[in-house]
């Protein structure tokens, strides 16, 4: 028997768990959260004693002693920007979490991560959380030094299936060049410069194309009108552009199985907003591919959005000029943290120290 690890990856309405044995899958669970057992919790980090206990009883549930555990790592949240690897939880990233600026489910992953094993005396640690920043200078700059630009973006997910890729067919991702586009209920495309991701749009709360709940990149000065007409709140400015933006602005929904039906219906509205969506992807791929001098050696699409036939078709017919497309539909985000957390159990890697 190796090494047991045990993933956490908490989600809006949801809490992912699996528990490996080295690189063999024993358990994969997705403990559902009502909306109902939500609205008891007036922020998310009030949640976290809720589902420790709802994993800890999952898990017992299921036969399984916690002490047997090498190892808990979970997602990483929206903590200070730091470079991409793994990092143990400390002090500094306890406090950082529960006091995120930002409200995010993903805070909640490495606090997870830390009462479990701390019970089960043992470490824990996130790996690529999605505030990682490896931006180039020049790509920080915006138009006002008020306004940065920031690197929030699904990294954990990104760097893996690039990795993946590469290992595929054969170069080393460090000396690669990729663009890689995850398309879930954000969309993220970014620039990976050999080991690097240069630049990226903040997938979070406005920047690059609009996707299923956000809003992406907005006409500046309709958005600041939005914000003085009187008819908003703070709170719906932020709603609009993370939550309630995209297609759920457009057309109602967050499904693209939805969508897709109501094409499939008729809905001239649905295509159109549809193929809207993809092209703000298929004009921030070329915005990356450009950032990378037209040198790519692969476009990789990744993410829930890339089994749909539809939109990689559409993808594909812009940007295969650009490089050959790769498809790796899926998150795969359990795996990855397993697969993190495996390198620093094997003395391969010494997890960062966060500060």
């Amino acid at each position: 028997m190796g090494f047991k690890i045990l993933a956490i990856n908490p989600g809006s309405t949801s809490t992912k768990v699996a528990l490996y044995d080295e690189e063999r899958p024993l358990l994969d669970l997705t403990l559902r959260h009502s909306a109902e057992q939500i609205a008891h919790y007036p922020n998310i980090i009030d949640q976290l004693d809720w589902r420790r206990d709802m994993i800890l009883t999952a898990l017992k549930e299921h036969g399984f002693d916690i002490m047997s555990l090498a190892a808990v790592i979970g997602r990483g949240g929206l903590i200070k920007p730091i470079p991409a690897g793994v990092y143990e939880v400390n002090d500094a990233m306890r406090r950082d979490l529960q006091h995120a600026t930002m409200e995010h489910a993903s805070n909640l992953g490495g606090l997870l991560a830390d009462g479990i094993a701390a019970t089960a005396g043992i470490k824990a640690y996130i790996a690529d959380p999605v505030v990682v920043d490896e931006m180039d200078d020049i790509a920080r700059l915006s138009g006002h030094p008020d306004c940065p630009r920031r690197s929030i973006f699904h990294a954990l997910n990104q760097k893996a299936t690039a990795r993946l890729h590469c290992d595929r067919i054969g170069i080393v991702y460090e000396k690669a060049n990729l663009v890689v586009a995850h398309l879930g209920g954000g969309i993220s495309v970014a620039a990976h410069k050999q080991g690097r991701v240069v630049d990226v749009n903040n997938a979070l709360d406005g920047d690059g194309p609009f996707a299923p709940e956000r809003a992406g990149t907005l006409p500046a000065g309709e958005l600041v009108d939005l914000c003085f007409s009187g008819r908003y709140t703070r709170h719906d400015i932020q709603q609009m552009l993370a939550g309630k933006g995209g297609l759920v602005a457009h057309l109602g929904t967050n499904s693209m199985i939805q969508v897709m039906e109501r094409i499939g219906q008729g809905d001239e509205k649905a295509r159109v907003v549809k193929d809207a969506m993809c092209y703000g992807i298929v004009k921030q791929i070329g915005a990356m591919a450009a950032a990378l001098g037209g040198q790519v050696d692969a476009v990789i699409l990744t993410g829930g959005i890339a089994h749909n036939k539809s939109v990689v078709e559409y993808i594909s017919e812009f940007c295969s000029f650009i490089a050959p497309i790769a498809v790796y539909p899926g998150e795969n985000e359990l795996e990855s943290l397993v697969t993190n957390a495996l390198v620093v159990l094997r003395g391969v890697i010494t997890p960062k120290v966060y500060a």
